[in-house]
């Protein structure tokens, strides 16, 4: 049988006028974990809470295929992650996860991201976000997103400010035994709304939504 027979979420895209954003096979998980695997960011750079991207490219390649994997082993309406490969004209390019917890009542999602290294500073961040949060909001009817990043990141910053992401307080993290700073960022669906200038399509969601406890 086909995978969505088993998983329906196999069969949900998100389409932005340059991206496709869908649950990877295998296939397309080994392609994925190779940009991975090419680099995210400087060596000197860790810009994320997890660092996942230290160690060797294989290291990084093989982090990139348990997570996607262990998103779907994990699943449950009332916990979930969708870790979505994004493709640009074709061509995986990065990940894009969405993921909440006690959705059903709170309505509240929490977004994060990376992108390969050769695909930075073409606008993809804003782009794959954007198609995160319209199905969030228009598809799963949501009230609010969160996320956060550290200080020192402007790149992450800029993409929640572009957004419509108010900020939300700080908070220390421990990244590499050291001390960081985190600013916190919350998106309310009118601020989505006002904010709103990316044309997303969402393909195959209505057989999705008793998986997203929606």
């Amino acid at each position: 049988m086909e995978p969505h027979a088993w998983w329906p979420l196999h069969g949900l895209r998100l389409h932005t006028p340059r991206l496709e954003l869908r649950l990877p096979d295998t296939e397309l998980l080994s392609d994925l974990a190779q940009v991975a695997a090419d680099g995210v960011h400087a060596p000197d750079r860790m810009p994320f809470t997890f660092p996942w991207t230290d160690g060797s490219p294989t290291d990084r390649g093989r982090a990139v295929y348990q997570h996607a994997l262990g998103t779907i082993a994990n699943w449950s309406p009332g916990a979930w992650t969708l870790s979505l490969a994004v493709l640009y004209e074709g061509t995986p390019v990065g990940r894009m996860d969405v993921s909440a917890t006690g959705f059903t009542v709170g309505r509240e999602v929490e977004t994060g991201s990376w992108l390969g290294l050769a695909h930075q500073g073409r606008g993809i961040g804003t782009e794959m976000r954007a198609a995160v949060l319209h199905l969030a909001f228009a598809g799963l009817g949501a009230r609010g997103a969160v996320s956060a990043a550290m200080t020192d990141n402007p790149r992450s910053l800029g993409v929640s400010r572009r957004l419509g992401y108010r900020p939300d307080g700080i908070q220390t993290a421990v990244v590499r035994d050291r001390p960081v700073t985190l600013q916190r960022l919350r998106l309310a669906r009118a601020d989505w709304e006002r904010h709103r200038t990316v044309d997303v399509r969402v393909e195959g969601l209505d057989g999705c939504r008793a998986a997203f406890g929606a």
